[in-house]
């Protein structure tokens, strides 16, 4: 998959070596060792593959729907089969148990069997006679060339939010992983390789900061897609905007979860630690905040606290490992100084995972679980996305004052709440303020036939990845009137 170490680029249906001058190592978090060197590709790399798509584009938008659907049918197929060694890879390159891992490329397959449906999604629609002799038409017609900007969190899963769909509508292609994970998508590259799409229809490009303002800048590219923090979603959003682009940029997120005390507390206990600690927290839907109402607050504390100090902590392919390590260990640093900013605050803090030892992965970026118990309203912990294995713990007396907390965030991403109560249960996710909302589910992980939502400064732009938000995103209205006089037509 690389030349002598050094991550390749694919462009025009060729596999080539940056001419970069600068190189990333791609680091495995938990061993510290290098595997590989991702190339900062300069912007005429992405100029080549941006060119190769908008050269691609005419004809593939003039193949018929269901026969570009064929090669996304031949390329789920690949990625069942290779589904095991792909799933290693990320978890090699990106910390996460391999179970999880392929959860992750399970849920990428999903959104290519969906974008299948795409020949039925994306019909149009036609009104007759809207005036004598007059019909009216609404067509849907590729936008052209796309891209996607993916992060490291879900390297394998990401970009298939909106690969597959975009293929599938008639657009050409340009995928720029994140300069930290690029070899699952060199693997699934290389399936893309065997599927025999016609050239310059789907492209690659790593690199990091240049790469992405290459894109953003690009007059080829017409489509954008990002999944990151608030802070770059919203620079991706304002300078693609500006460029006149469509945009849909998934940003930073603080999941609430609510716990009423009529609960079942051993579900919630279990699910709420599944949400915050899968994937060492690193996720946009991982569960960051609980609230507690009431007389929840002292049995919740105490199972949720049991079951972070007894998670199992490790790298991802040992046999048993619960949560792998974070990314980096910049993210390592940053992670455990808000913790302690945490506990400045007046948090109590009592699991506290930082500096732990893993036995044979000293040199790993771990951080075991940890609680922090009394989080205040508008604190720093409860502001900030930490993106790592903390779980913050506040107390409320009534569901009102629940409901009231969550909506106070200026992120909306996703809500939760535990209960028995099916009352309850309505009104919590007719007033949450939040796109995805879960009942007595801890990571409310939207279906590839429903939209991923988010709401506030979770997401901006108008439509989501997945399902029929992706056919809109990746298709673009055109209307006709039409008219034809008898008195022009031949007589028969």
């Amino acid at each position: 998959m690389t030349n002598n170490g050094k991550i390749l680029n694919y462009i025009d249906n060729e596999w080539v070596p940056s001419r970069a001058e600068e190189f990333v190592d791609v680091i495995n978090p938990a061993n510290a060792e290098v595997i590989a060197r991702t190339p900062l590709s300069p912007a005429a790399e992405v100029d080549a593959a941006a060119q190769a798509a908008a050269q691609a584009f005419p004809g593939w938008r003039r193949t018929p729907a269901n026969e570009r659907i064929q090669y996304l049918f031949k390329l789920k197929y690949l990625l069942d089969e290779h589904i095991d060694e792909i799933s290693r890879t990320i978890t090699m390159e990106c910390g996460k148990t391999f179970e999880e891992s392929k959860a992750e490329m399970r849920r990428a397959i999903e959104n290519v069997e969906v974008a299948c449906g795409t020949p039925i999604l994306s019909q149009g629609v036609i009104s007759e006679d809207i005036a004598p002799g007059i019909d009216e038409i609404m067509l849907r017609q590729p936008v052209g060339v796309c891209a996607v900007i993916s992060p490291f969190n879900f390297p394998g899963m990401i970009p298939f939010w909106f690969l597959p769909y975009a293929l599938a509508c008639g657009n050409t292609y340009v995928v720029k992983p994140s300069e930290k994970v690029p070899l699952a998508m060199q693997q699934i590259f290389h399936l893309v390789d065997q599927v025999g799409f016609p050239k310059g229809v789907i492209n690659l490009v790593n690199g990091a900061k240049e790469a992405v303002n290459a894109i953003l800048d690009h007059l080829a590219i017409r489509g954008i897609s990002f999944v990151g923090s608030t802070a770059t979603a919203r620079y991706i959003y304002l300078r693609s905007a500006t460029n006149g682009k469509r945009v849909q940029a998934q940003g930073g997120a603080k999941n609430p979860v609510i716990v009423l005390p009529d609960a079942d507390m051993d579900s919630a206990t279990r699910i709420t630690a599944d949400s915050a600690f899968g994937c060492a927290g690193q996720r946009c839907l991982a569960t960051s905040l609980v609230v507690t109402v009431g007389e929840a607050r002292n049995i919740f504390t105490e199972m949720i606290c049991d079951a972070a100090a007894t998670r199992v902590v490790g790298y991802g392919l040992d046999a048993g490992v619960q949560m792998g390590p974070v990314i980096t260990t910049q993210s390592k640093d940053r992670i455990e100084k808000l913790i302690e900013t945490g506990v400045n605050e007046g948090a109590g803090i009592p699991v506290d995972g930082r500096n732990p030892h893993i036995a044979n992965y000293e040199n790993g970026y771990f951080i075991r679980p940890t609680i922090l118990t009394d989080v205040a309203p508008g604190s720093e912990t409860w502001k900030t996305e930490i993106f790592g294995p903390v779980l913050g713990l506040m107390h409320v007396d009534t569901i009102d004052q629940a409901i009231e907390l969550v909506n106070s965030h200026h992120y909306g991403n996703q809500a939760s709440l535990f209960t028995t109560s099916g009352f309850s249960a309505r009104r919590f996710r007719y007033e949450a303020d939040a796109g995805n909302i879960g009942i007595n589910i801890g990571v409310a992980a939207p279906m590839a036939f429903f939209p991923f939502s988010g709401w506030k400064e979770s997401f901006f732009g108008d439509l989501h990845g997945q399902g029929m938000d992706a056919i809109e995103f990746f298709t673009q209205k055109k209307v006709v009137v039409e008219r034809w006089p008898k008195e022009w037509s031949r007589k028969f």
